[in-house]
């Protein structure tokens, strides 16, 4: 049975965070010794190319279009986020993009190299963490890093190296000479995320990559993801988590039914749906309706129930400032007063990001969480870490792989 003790647990601290920051830079940078660094970050006047581009990307499964005319631009040198409920398409995006899959229509480009007619191109820049754990269960996370440490051209002190700073980074030094299928869900995701930073990416796909990780190792992953980014890499991120790309995204695609359906920052798209947000609590939860009535009649907008029985969400058209939507605001408080409904506690502040895909979906983002994920399967069916480390491996340096792990890890 898997087991994450509490001093596992515990690692996940601001101390490791530090030392995950230290060595996400070292990494980056390419300071080790023995080290193939490969193309490195991205950086100087070509970095206005941008890291990815689409246009009309389409990808057929049978009669299900999973992705319908996509079109993104993800600017170099940014955290570009994805967001949609499962089945939106994101996860064969980004394996197209990434040369796992092939696309049926459009074009998709990786810092100007074309995906089909320039795969290795694109291979040797990018690095993914798929949305499941995909290293190798029967070996030790410190054989499955150096391993891929290998693959990657490492020299072998080298990768030794590397494996066990990773793993200390990440909290998992406990654990690295246990075998991986023995390690939680928690652990597994770490030690994906670990693989993917293994080399030196211009672009680092990460799809949906907390998922499953408590709350402190969710921040240490977020910690990690602006310390790469700082040294120049892109980040595209697929989430599920509001809360995820409202923190790190510098722009979010929202995606539907294969399709964008509203990109910008995230200030950008909290003021398309409206200038504020009013939250209220009622004294009784039987006045709810009546409450409700007379919030759609003076805010001229939807108005939501919450779970919560005595509460109301409504959002604020308003005129576009902030001032709009205090008078509005007020002008309701108003209306409740003189239809006698009491109310206990009532606020305005901006749209959250969940109102936002509300508002652009109809539905919250968690209501397809028990739906078919949109996780299709590459080529042989295999998870991605692991193949797009081997893929972005340099020829003249990656020792063959027929070798077993016990060789190219000892």
């Amino acid at each position: 049975m898997p087991a994450d003790t509490d001093a596992e647990t515990a690692t996940a601290t601001a101390t490791a965070t530090a030392t995950a920051t230290e060595t996400v830079t070292e990494t980056v940078t390419g300071r080790d010794e023995g080290t193939v660094t490969g193309a490195g970050p991205y950086h100087g006047a070509a970095a206005e190319t941008p890291a990815a581009e689409t246009h009309g990307l389409v990808k057929v499964f049978g009669v299900d279009r999973a992705v319908d005319g996509i079109d993104l631009r993800v600017p170099a040198g940014s955290v570009y986020g994805v967001l949609g409920p499962n089945g939106a398409g994101k996860t064969t995006t980004v394996r197209m993009l990434a040369t796992l899959l092939r696309p049926d229509g459009g074009q998709a480009r990786v810092f100007g190299h074309d995906v089909v007619r320039e795969a290795a191109a694109v291979r040797a820049r990018v690095s993914l963490t798929g949305q499941y754990a995909s290293v190798d269960e029967d070996l030790t996370g410190t054989e499955n890093l150096v391993l891929l440490a290998r693959l990657l051209g490492h020299a072998k002190p080298a990768a030794r190296e590397r494996a066990a700073r990773l793993l200390d980074a990440f909290g998992l030094a406990d654990a690295a000479r246990r075998q991986v299928k023995h390690y939680s869900g928690g652990m597994r995701r770490r030690i994906d995320i670990a693989a993917s930073i293994l080399g030196t990416p211009e672009l680092l796909f990460l799809d949906e990559p907390t998922t499953g990780l408590d709350p402190r190792s969710r921040s240490q992953v977020w910690d990690i993801v602006r310390a790469v980014v700082a040294q120049g890499t892109t980040v595209l991120l697929t989430t599920q988590y509001l809360d995820e790309a409202d923190q790190l995204a510098d722009r979010i695609a929202v995606i539907d039914h294969g399709r964008v359906i509203a990109e910008g920052t995230p200030g950008q798209l909290k003021s398309s749906v409206g200038a504020g947000s009013v939250h209220l609590r009622l004294r009784d939860a039987g006045q709810r309706e009546a409450a409700r009535r007379v919030l759609a009649k003076a805010l001229a907008a939807q108005v939501q129930p919450d779970s919560d029985p005595v509460a109301l969400t409504a959002r604020v058209p308003g005129d576009g400032t902030r001032g709009g939507a205090t008078a509005q605001a007020a002008q309701a408080l108003a209306e409740l007063a003189r239809a006698g409904i009491t109310v206990d506690h009532f606020s305005l502040g901006q749209p959250s990001l969940d109102e936002v895909f509300l508002a652009l979906t109809d539905r919250p983002a968690h209501a397809t969480a028990g739906a078919t994920a949109d996780a299709t399967p590459n080529a042989t069916g295999t998870d991605t870490t692991a193949s797009a480390a081997a893929a972005t491996a340099p020829a003249t340096t990656a020792p063959a792989t027929t070798a077993s792990a016990e060789e190219a890890t000892r």
